[in-house]
């Protein structure tokens, strides 16, 4: 039995650049497909959630547009405290300080010819807290609230009450 002369002829070895070369045209395929299907899926969502919620998008429209009417927010530094906090492991203290923002220009006037009353409220309230009660960010979020609780208390009997909306913390240090 002769053999085949077809069978003879082997394959011809696949050589070491050449399998480079198959495994970068494969890495650069996978990563076409990848960067493809990922477009595809994020222009997806970004029209569904538009078509979805024309009416979200007037209702913000219409608020941008109220917002650029109204004044910018207008913001009142308060100078740093130093306060002794109650004690909980020895001597401990509280310096710290923040910016008021409010709403108008004439806020900015009442609260700063307000100042002695503003500090003595946040005076009383800081040295009441312990260390342990504002260390964390639950913390100084919940102090910043009672901060301005005490703000927009009225400074006269039966006044109206200040229009501060936030307390920004610019330096919190504990010792």
């Amino acid at each position: 039995m002769k053999a085949d002369p077809k069978a003879d002829v082997a394959a011809p070895a696949v050589t070491g650049k050449g399998k480079l070369l198959v495994m970068i045209g494969a890495a650069v395929l996978v990563l076409a497909l990848g960067g493809g299907a990922g477009w595809y899926f994020l222009h997806k969502s970004s029209t569904e959630s538009a078509a979805a919620e024309p009416a979200k998008k007037d209702h913000a429209a219409g608020k941008k547009a109220k917002k650029k009417d109204d004044a910018k927010p207008e913001y009142v530094a308060i100078e740093p405290f130093t306060v002794n906090l109650q004690p909980e492991h020895g001597d401990q203290y509280l310096q710290v300080a923040f910016t008021l923002q409010v709403d108008s220009a004439e806020q900015v006037e009442l609260i700063k010819a307000n100042m002695a009353k503003v500090r003595s409220r946040v005076l009383l309230l800081l040295s009441g807290k312990k260390a342990s009660d504002i260390s964390t960010v639950e913390g100084k979020q919940q102090l910043a609230g009672e901060i301005l609780a005490a703000v927009n208390a009225p400074f006269v009997e039966h006044g109206d009450e200040q229009e501060v909306s936030d307390v920004l913390f610019t330096s919190f240090i504990i010792q």
